[in-house]
Parts: structure tokens; sequence; C-alpha cells
């Protein structure tokens, strides 16, 4: 299992959910962090949590759905001169649940389309090359198990085009330290989630991280964080080593 502490970590959607838990799971481990959110100061609460770990954090903003602001974001990143090591794209939108899907409007996908999936692969895009360079890296998307739900066909069909192209950026990089991965958090209760969802937002953890602490040069592989719930991240790499 690798050691992260002392890497870069890159979370976006950082404030709240499942990117609050992953951020105080890398901090708890080590990790230094840059937290994304849509308005910066909404990450004054996590930046206080994180920080009580002992591991540098900032906060960077950027509405993505605007690939120019996500531009001004990575610069920001690329000027603090800090080397990111490890990416989550945690942050997705879910526009609506259409009972009458056949009215589905063009505005769900392309909303959905520019949060879900420009603005990751924008990100991986950006961050990739470096990776690449250094011979080092870690990026884990954040996908969906929706499935035969055309209520919410915006929603699913943006985490499918981003399964996509990580897929397939998986495929070039496989074998190599620049591993790529996905990982399902499940419905769990958060903003998106709804309140009836039957899994707490804590239920996440570890599954959602394992993509980080990766160590076999694997690209490619969906963590369902179900399945993992309730074990150590020891456990899990015992689980998947077999």
């Amino acid at each position: 299992m690798l050691d992260v502490k002392g890497k870069w970590c890159f979370i976006t959607g950082a404030s709240r959910g499942v990117g609050r838990q992953i951020a105080l799971c890398m901090a708890e481990h080590g990790a230094n962090l840059i937290l994304h959110a849509r308005v910066v100061s909404n990450t004054e609460k996590v930046l206080e949590e994180v920080k009580k770990f002992g591991v540098e954090a900032f906060a960077v903003q950027a509405e993505l759905s605007k690939p120019d602001e996500i531009e001004a974001m990575l610069k920001k990143i690329d000027e603090s001169g800090k080397i990111v090591d490890i990416v989550f794209y945690d942050a997705g939108v879910q526009i609506a649940y259409r009972t009458e899907y056949y009215k589905t409007p063009a505005a769900d996908f392309t909303q959905s389309f520019l949060i879900n999936t420009i603005a990751p692969a924008m990100i991986c895009y950006h961050f990739l090359p470096k990776m690449i360079e250094r011979g080092f890296g870690r990026i884990i998307n954040t996908t969906s198990g929706i499935r035969n739900e055309p209520q919410q066909a915006g929603y699913s069909a943006s985490k499918a085009a981003l399964d996509k192209i990580t897929m397939d950026l998986a495929s070039v990089l496989d074998g190599t330290d620049v591993c790529i991965s996905l990982a399902d958090p499940g419905w769990i209760r958060t903003d998106l989630g709804g309140p009836n969802a039957p899994g707490s937002v804590e239920s996440c953890l570890p599954g959602v991280v394992i993509g980080a602490f990766v160590d076999d040069n694997k690209s490619g592989r969906l963590f369902a964080a179900p399945n993992f719930h309730g074990m150590t991240l020891d456990q899990v790499f015992l689980e998947i080593s077999r």
C-alpha cells in the first residue's frame, strides 16, 4: 500500500459530502491538500479540520460548469508551486429526476456533461502529462452505479462518458506508476444522493480512496465503496491482492 504522507492531493467538491470525507481521510494519512469548492469560503470548516492532522492545505475556487474558471483554477495551482501527486474528481451534479423522461430537455445533458464529464477531462489532461514526466501520479474519478433509469438520463450519460474517458486513458497508463481509476461511492445520504439514500456519507470510506493507495501499477479499475465498507485500508489491500 502506497505511503501518501507529504504528497499533494487535489480534491474537487471538497467542502461537503464525499469530498469532505476524502479530504479528512487523506489528511489522516498525512497527505497535503488542495481543496476545491465553487465558493472558496465554503472550505473554511474543512480546512480547519484537516489542518488538525498537521498537514498543509489551501483552497481554490471554480464553477466547474465554466471551462474558463477551471483553467484559472489550474493556473493558480500551478503558480502555487505545489506538485500535485493525487487527484480526486468528486464534484458532480444531478440536474433532475424526470418522471416524464421522454420530455427530458437538452439542458439536462449540456449541464451534466459540463460538470460531470468535461471538467474532469480538463483536469485529467492538465495533470497527466506532468505525472507521466515525473513517473508518478494517481487520478480517481467518481462514477455512479445508476443503471436503467431514464429518469436520470443526463446524469447517467455524463457519468458513462466519464467512465469511457477514464478507461481509455487507463489503457495507455496501465503498467506505469501513473494510475487512473474509478470510484463509486454508492447511494448515500448527501445533497446529491438525497435524504432517502440507504447509506451514510461515512460509508463511502475506504472505498473511494483506494485508488490513491494502489501500488501495483494497475490502471482502469472500478472500486465500488459498498464492497469495502467497514474494512481498513490494510484489509482492503489484502482483499484486492488475492
